[in-house]
Formats: structure tokens, C-alpha cells, sequence
């Protein structure tokens, strides 16, 4: 099973360019909303027609613009699930599902065709139920169930979960999850939730203003992400602008430091980013004690501290950066109780290692005004 997908959509104030492949495998479409995420979906499935390229799934061209074609979605075997699940509202629980089964297969074993869907995901005592009497959970199966009647090739799943509280969320997840592992195609998971990309998808595909990046292992976007958007993505929360002095060294001029850097810094440089989970907070006078006084040690004063549920952030700047700027403030996420007596106002030492400094660049080319070097 494969699908490749090569194709540009332009409106107004928006282009689509979307390009990647998936090999039966689960993939994600990750991005902030209004990215072009659904959009790529709505081309893939026939509901909204690219401007051109190529679309093909399991050898089967869906849309190819130089040669005119262009399949209708009754054709394409593509099911797609909606965040709002579309559920037929005048249709009970068997007439959504029968509709579709009929459609694919005719009525030939219908009753046992319908009952074994009801057994596989869980909504045996519900078939005479109609959308408005069932709950998220209960409507997200009953919407799986139905697209599984068409006896898709590649399925599709727009945010599934986006709409349930966070209780239901993790019940849903894992009856999806098993759906997903039991497919025998290709499935794109939609999502702005980094972690649900994690826990169910294999690659993950940045999207970024209708750009995509490469696809790559979802365990590698969060570990080693490239670029400014998908660092963002992954939930690094510390940003500077930066450019390369030398081959181990970057300035981050947002605060107005130069520091050790283990990872080559590419020379598109734009930024770069630390996790708020590896930066430590330690007293100013240690400077000379324990190694802090070695690499990326620097003094900070303390604009706030705040007590998490599980841990204490502590936002600083560094003592030679405007903390007017943007990026300039950095945040520190410590183990709770681990910031100890520190206070607003306060002067503390910040450290972090060389090997938790990622160089990023940008998706877009960076204006002159807004370069490191003219900071």
C-alpha cells in the first residue's frame, strides 16, 4: 500500500504546496490551525480539486492534472473521517451504517455484515439510536464503523478527537489506536496535538503556512526538529535569533549572549531553540562552584515564578538582553520545589549544556531588518 501526493491549491492570500509519500504506515499531518492541514485532505479525497499535480493511492491515479484526471470521491475508496463525525442526523445507528454497506457490496449478508461492524466497535444496543442520543465516544465509533463500510484503501482522519474532553480523549485514543494498528492501508491523522501525533502515528509531516516539510519518524521531530516551525510543534518554548560564529559557537541575539553549540549549525541558521526541561536555575554566586562556571552559564534576573502542578517554571532574561524583545525571555521548567527560595527580581545563574542547543532555520527566508548580524 502507498500513496503519493504532489499538488498546489492557490487562494486569495493562500497556497497549498503539499508533497509526500506514506508506505502503509500511519502518518501525520502536524500544524497550527489554518496551515493547510484539512485542506490537503479535502484535495486527496475529491472534495476540493487541486489547481494541479498528482495524486495517486495504492497504483491508482486520483487526480493527475496533465493528463485530466480527476476521480470523483464516490471512486477513490478514501474514507474520511470529519471532526464533527457527519453522521446522517435523520438515520438511526443501522440505517447510517446499512446505507453505506449496500452501497459496497449490495444487500447480499447485510444483517451480518452490519453485525459484525457493531461487535468491532462496540456499539452492540445502540442500532436503534439516532446521532443526537449518542455520546462523542459512541458517535466516533458508529462514524469509524461507517467508514469502514466503504472498505477504504486510505483512510483519513480530520482531528477525531479535537471536540471530546480530555477523560473521553484517552478512551477514544485507545479504541482508535487498535482501528489504526488493525487497518491494512495507509491512514493520515490530521492533528495540532503533538503528543496524540506521538502516541499513534509512525512519521510525522510538518506543515507550515501550506508548506511541508519532509516527512520523517515522529520520534525524530521531537528529538532533533530543523526548523523554527517544527520546533514549535514539538513544544520547545525557548527561541533566539542566531547565526554561527564558528563551527561549535552561535550568537543568539535575543539574548545578547554567544554560546557553545555541539550540533553543526547549518548556514541557514535562523534561530535557535532549548526545551524549558533542560535549562537548570541555580544561585548567582555558584558560578564557580560544581562546573557552573564552565559552558553557557549566565546570570538572569527573575521576571516570575510559577507553581505548576507537577513542577516550577521560572522565567528569566538574561541580565545583557532587552526583555522588550521578543524571544528575549526564557523559560526554565524545574522539578517541583527545585527553584527553592528564588523570587521575582532575584539574580540567578541559568545553564545550559552545549548538546541541548538546536540550530534552526526558517521555512521562509528571514527579512535583512530581522538577521543576527543586525540585531
Amino acid at each position: 500500500m502507498s500513496l503519493y501526493v504532489k499538488i498546489k491549491k492557490t487562494y486569495t492570500d493562500f497556497t497549498l504546496e503539499a508533497e509526500f509519500e506514506a508506505q502503509n504506515e500511519t502518518m501525520a499531518l502536524l500544524g497550527a490551525s489554518g496551515c493547510g492541514k484539512s485542506l490537503t485532505l479535502r484535495c486527496i479525497a475529491g472534495i476540493v480539486r487541486p489547481d494541479e499535480g498528482l495524486i495517486v493511492s495504492n497504483g491508482v491515479t486520483l487526480f493527475d492534472s496533465r493528463k485530466g484526471i480527476n476521480l470523483s470521491p464516490q471512486r477513490r475508496r478514501v474514507g474520511l473521517l470529519f471532526q464533527n463525525y457527519a453522521l446522517f442526523p435523520n438515520m438511526t445507528v443501522e440505517g447510517n451504517i446499512k446505507a453505506v454497506l449496500s452501497k459496497h457490496g449490495g444487500r447480499k449478508n447485510l444483517h451480518e455484515r452490519f453485525g459484525r461492524l457493531a461487535r468491532n466497535f462496540y456499539f452492540e444496543g445502540l442500532e436503534n439510536h439516532y446521532p443526537s442520543q449518542l455520546s462523542g465516544g459512541q458517535q466516533q465509533r458508529v462514524a469509524l464503523a461507517r467508514i469502514m463500510a466503504s472498505d477504504p484503501s486510505l483512510l483519513m482522519l480530520d482531528e477525531p478527537l479535537s471536540a471530546l474532553d480530555s477523560y473521553l480523549r484517552w478512551q477514544l485514543e485507545d479504541e482508535l489506536a487498535r482501528t489504526l494498528e488493525g487497518f491494512p492501508g495507509d491512514a493520515l491523522y490530521v492533528s495540532h496535538n503533538r503528543a496524540e501525533a506521538r502516541r499513534l502515528c509512525d512519521r510525522v509531516c510538518v506543515i507550515d503556512h501550506g508548506r511541508f516539510e519532509r516527512a520523517r519518524p515522529t520520534d525524530e521531530l521531537f528529538e532533533s526538529p530543523e526548523t523554527l516551525a517544527s520546533a514549535l510543534l514539538s513544544g520547545c518554548k525557548n527561541y533566539s535569533r542566531a547565526c554561527r560564529l564558528t563551527d561549535g559557537t552561535v550568537r543568539a541575539a535575543d539574548w545578547n549572549l554567544d554560546l557553545e553549540c555541539s550540533k553543526t549549525a547549518p548556514s541557514g541558521i535562523s534561530h535557535i531553540g532549548v526545551r524549558a526541561h533542560y535549562i537548570s536555575i541555580v544561585p548567582a554566586d555558584a558560578e564557580t562552584a560544581d562546573g557552573h562556571g564552565a559552558a553557557n552559564s549566565f546570570r538572569c534576573s527573575v521576571l516570575k515564578v510559577t507553581e505548576d502542578v507537577f513542577s516550577t517554571i521560572v522565567n528569566v532574561c538574561p541580565l545583557g538582553a532587552d526583555p522588550a524583545r521578543d524571544f528575549s525571555r526564557i523559560r526554565a521548567e524545574l522539578p517541583k520545589g527545585a527553584a527553592g527560595a528564588v523570587k521575582e527580581g532575584d539574580v540567578v545563574l541559568a545553564v545550559i549544556r552545549p548538546d541541548d542547543i538546536m540550530p534552526l532555520r526558517a521555512n521562509v527566508p528571514i527579512p535583512a531588518s530581522a538577521k543576527c548580524d543586525t540585531i
